[in-house]
């Protein structure tokens, strides 16, 4: 009876975080363009229901009433294969995040997380690099110019930026002893990690919005020479799977960011529920990542891949040899 009642707590969460993922954009795209509105001094949205919060219902609908067209020359296999690859990723990652500790429900302990493993942070690098082969699947298969030059540069961007990403966490795993992502944040109780690893949270944040690639990081798609880059020949739910895809993302970056780097569910000075201050923290950080796209101008692409190679790597490279020889330093006798 034990083992049913947890399979099917492990069911319920999983199809939790799915819905969750599912209706992201939901909210995200009517608050982008609100942000939008008050940022470049105008209302945004105001047509469809009050201030256009129906407005995204109504993109939903007319993304998935579209014609689904498929080029006569492409891959027809790999071209329906390549919105799947890249929409999985960013949701299976979430099975190893947590958004805090047990709560109790009706006198039972109820874990906030799907699977605590000792290994999450290597597991959600793993994972979310397989995103990949659905951009230049995506491209390729089409049998585009413009996507097939959209999904090369996606892929050089994307791997040039997981590798000083990848560095920038190490710093946190030397200061927590381990890459469970629980026990990262229960080493922030007293001292969040932005305080000992500024460089690693500049690095690992820059690197992010290169990951997710938004503003001024957004090359793969780049309107003004590439149309929409790698999906420029999808439409309909396909493409809306490239969009699900890339907000799960900007909320992933964000998650991350909140728990390597600003101590995940732990407070300080006003008494909020944790799982309250982690969704605050969370949300703050989604927020950043709507003002940039409207504040900042869009790299060229020597610049975007300069800032990958010969800022950040070094910069997350330094901060390991600082960070150990300071935990060296403190260790000594």
């Amino acid at each position: 009876m034990e083992l049913v009642v947890a399979l099917g707590l492990i069911v319920l969460k999983v199809a939790f975080l799915i819905a969750i993922l599912l209706l992201l954009p939901l909210p995200l795209t009517w608050l982008e363009r609100k942000i939008a509105g008050h940022i470049q001094q105008r209302m945004g949205p105001m047509r469809v229901g009050w201030h256009g919060l129906l407005q995204p219902v109504a993109d939903g609908i007319k993304l998935l009433t579209k014609e689904d067209h498929i080029p006569a020359e492409a891959d027809r296999f790999l071209f329906k294969l390549a919105p799947i690859l890249a929409l999985t990723p960013p949701f299976v990652v979430f099975v190893a995040i947590p958004f805090g500790e047990s709560i109790s429900v009706l006198g039972a302990d109820i874990t906030l997380h799907v699977s605590n493993t000792n290994v999450a942070l290597l597991f959600v690098f793993a994972v979310i690099g397989i995103e990949v082969y659905g951009v230049i699947f995506g491209g390729w298969a089409a049998n585009s110019k413009y996507a097939v030059l959209g999904s090369l540069r996606t892929c050089a961007q994307m791997i040039s930026y997981e590798i000083p990403m990848g560095f920038a966490v190490i710093g946190v795993v030397m200061l927590a002893q381990s890459m469970s992502l629980l026990d990262i944040v229960r080493a922030q109780t007293d001292v969040w990690n932005i305080v000992y690893q500024p460089v690693g949270f500049f690095v690992f944040f820059v690197a992010g919005l290169a990951e997710a690639q938004r503003i001024p990081f957004d090359l793969s798609e780049a309107e003004g020479d590439l149309g929409a880059g790698f999906h420029t020949e999808y439409s309909g739910i396909r493409f809306a799977f490239f969009m699900v895809s890339e907000y799960a993302i900007v909320l992933l970056v964000s998650v991350l960011v909140v728990i390597l780097f600003f101590g995940g569910w732990n407070g300080v000075l006003i008494p909020l529920p944790p799982l309250l201050w982690f969704v605050l923290k969370v949300a703050f950080f989604v927020y950043v990542f709507i003002w940039f796209r409207f504040t900042f101008p869009r790299y060229r692409y020597d610049q975007l891949m300069a800032i990958g190679w010969k800022v950040l790597l070094p910069l997350s490279m330094a901060n390991i040899i600082i960070t150990g020889v300071l935990l060296g330093a403190v260790a000594a006798p």
